[in-house]
């Protein structure tokens, strides 16, 4: 009781200078190729190529990159409607190679370091919280929060990066939210695996397949059977929250189906999971302790009291919150005007 005190006395924490991401509307009934184009009025171009050059050369070694070039456009043609035209838009808008922006979407596939969390308070409302973790210090500058609307109304939105065109974090309206937490540790030595994946089985990139969620699913139940058995190209943690009681759940994904699903279970005092990287029925890597302060700290907080802003203060829990993550977004399918995201400018550090 006195650590859950200390943690709970934490949580006012000294994260400093959150902001709010600039919001880019993007319509879901323009032409893929120039659907991107208003994030030209949020960011200068010139910025935009560097940034992403140095997401790439921070995150692929220079060889790996000159030899997978040649792969990676004829990958092209493999790329399916609406993310070929969306990727080809960006290159011609950024001056780039389309080799080059389908790299870049590449990179943010193998290296989220991230902590997800769905509870639900006493009366059934569900929440959902996430930080999501990159060790690229650019792409806090590059974070935005992406409206996509069809036939003027919003479809659905998410928090994504300048640039990339999958989400790891989103909400249907009224109906779900979900979040992507990456699975194990991911290297540049299996991105060959994700790129057969991608080409010869046709699978799914884990974010778009987030995105097509978003999109198609018509509830909480439609999304988790989508993002439970949809092929992808590697293994991932789907966290998704509902509009009603016990609609919440963690998805354990291998490349072709489930390893595992662990609901909520209010009834028996699971009103909370927390998802880090590893398997929630395993023990974390010693030198990680995500897992066990957001655990302490729910406990600390109690069912009674969670809500957005306790969610909120969890998540800037040292070292839940920590030095590389970029942003924490909370949401809450059932109220998505709640729907927030703030930029962690220099990370979170120990108290």
């Amino acid at each position: 009781m006195v650590r859950a005190a200390v943690l709970l006395l934490g949580l006012v924490v000294s994260c400093r200078a959150e902001f709010a991401p600039p919001t880019v509307n993007i319509s879901l009934d323009e032409d893929p190729q120039v659907r991107w184009m208003p994030l030209l009025k949020v960011f200068d171009v010139d910025y935009l190529k560097k940034a992403a050059a140095d997401v790439i050369d921070t995150t692929v070694p220079k060889w790996v990159h000159q030899a997978v070039t040649p792969i990676v456009t004829s990958l092209e043609k493999y790329v399916p409607q609406p993310y070929a035209g969306e990727i080809r838009g960006m290159a011609s808008q950024m001056g780039g190679s389309v080799a080059d922006v389908i790299i870049l979407n590449f990179a943010y596939e193998i290296s989220a370091f991230c902590t997800s969390i769905v509870a639900q308070d006493t009366k059934g409302h569900v929440y959902h919280g996430r930080n999501l973790d990159y060790p690229h210090p650019v792409l806090r500058n590059l974070t935005i929060d992406v409206v996509f609307l069809k036939n003027g109304k919003v479809a659905y939105r998410g928090t994504s990066f300048a640039g990339y065109v999958g989400l790891w974090t989103g909400q249907s309206p009224n109906k779900f939210t979900v979040s992507g937490d990456q699975r194990g540790s991911e290297h540049w030595w299996n991105w060959w695996k994700n790129l057969v994946s991608a080409v010869l089985y046709r699978r799914s990139p884990v974010s778009w397949l987030v995105r097509e969620t978003l999109e198609e699913a018509e509830d909480f139940q439609d999304a988790v059977m989508r993002l439970s058995k949809i092929p992808i190209i590697t293994g991932v943690y789907y966290i998704v929250g509902g509009v009603k009681a016990g609609e919440g759940v963690v998805i354990t994904r291998d490349r072709p189906g489930p390893a595992d699903i662990w609901p909520l279970d209010p009834v028996n005092g699971g009103w909370y999971r927390v998802e880090t990287n590893f398997d929630h029925w395993l023990p974390p890597p010693t030198r990680d302790h995500r897992r066990e302060a957001a655990n302490i700290a729910l406990n600390a907080t109690g069912q009674d009291h969670i809500n957005v802003e306790t969610l909120y203060q969890v998540l800037s829990l040292f070292p839940v919150c920590n030095g590389i993550t970029v942003y924490t977004t909370i949401m809450s399918a059932a109220t998505p005007e709640k729907y927030s995201t703030l930029v962690r400018p220099q990370g979170c550090g120990p108290f």
